[in-house]
């Protein structure tokens, strides 16, 4: 593309001893204004030119311009038009349908596996009671044998091998006690985890209901607009049944009047005869 519009005018317009040849000197290529169209000219990409190249004469310009060979017919246009909308529905519908039983076959399965969070949590919450009770259980006895040492501290001398005794079960409630607290801690993270499990598979749960609730909104939707495709299918039938019909009847009365011009010219030519 050149783009050489615009100088070619330019040019044009510069030479005014040319143009006087023309145009009056009132004309607007002689005015300011041409200078302004030169200047448009340089952003024209696209001429649009339509031409009509129908028969040889082409010197003269045809009044009207016959495009009925080109047209479809209306009726046949519409009912195409119906039954592809009709399918492309009826797609969507099963597409839809199918996506449907998809997010059921989910929403199950995480059903299920919530199910089974929820017994874990129930089986853990039940252990962490136990780990609860044994704990209190143990600071009871550590307390005990505190009370116990500081009773027997007195008597220390006289007693020391009890005394050593006391120690090393002070030590080993002490150790069972770090076990217990150790467990107790473990328990309540695994717990900790698990809730959080159950949290993100409710929203999940809540989405896929909302998704679901949207996916059955939207095949009402679709079902819908395929009981009006059907009904102006059927309608489109009906006039197409009414057109024939009609077609039907003015054959019908086209043969009755050539019958009767043919009668009539067979008369008239018996009177011409007499």
């Amino acid at each position: 593309m050149q783009k050489k519009l615009s100088d070619y005018m330019k040019t044009i317009i510069n030479r005014k001893d040319l143009l006087s040849e023309f145009y009056e000197s009132n004309a607007l290529m002689m005015e300011e204004e041409g200078a302004v169209i030169a200047g448009l000219l340089v952003g024209l990409n696209v001429i649009d030119a339509n031409l009509c190249m129908k028969g040889e004469d082409l010197d003269s310009q045809v009044g009207v311009i016959d495009f009925s060979m080109y047209l479809k017919d209306g009726q046949s246009s519409k009912t195409a038009e119906g039954d592809g909308q009709i399918t492309a529905i009826l797609d969507q519908k099963n597409y839809v349908e199918e996506l449907n039983r998809h997010l059921s076959a989910s929403v199950n399965n995480l059903q299920a596996k919530v199910d089974a969070m929820e017994k874990s949590n129930t089986k853990l919450t039940e252990e962490l009671a136990v780990a609860n009770n044994r704990i209190i259980t143990l600071q009871e006895d550590v307390e005990r044998v505190k009370e116990e040492s500081s009773n027997q501290s007195s008597r220390k001398a006289s007693r020391a091998g009890d005394s050593l005794a006391d120690g090393q079960v002070l030590g080993e409630a002490r150790k069972q006690l770090k076990e217990e607290t150790q467990l107790r801690l473990d328990v309540e993270k695994e717990l900790e985890v698990q809730i959080g499990m159950k949290q993100e598979m409710e929203l999940s749960m809540k989405m896929l209901e909302t998704d679901m609730c949207e996916k059955q909104d939207a095949l009402v939707e679709l079902r819908q607009q395929l009981e009006d495709l059907r009904s102006l299918n059927q309608q489109l039938a009906q006039k197409s049944q009414n057109l024939e019909a009609g077609a039907k009847q003015k054959s019908e009365v086209i043969s009755r009047l050539e019958e009767k011009t043919n009668q009539m010219a067979g008369t008239i030519k018996q009177l011409e005869s007499r």
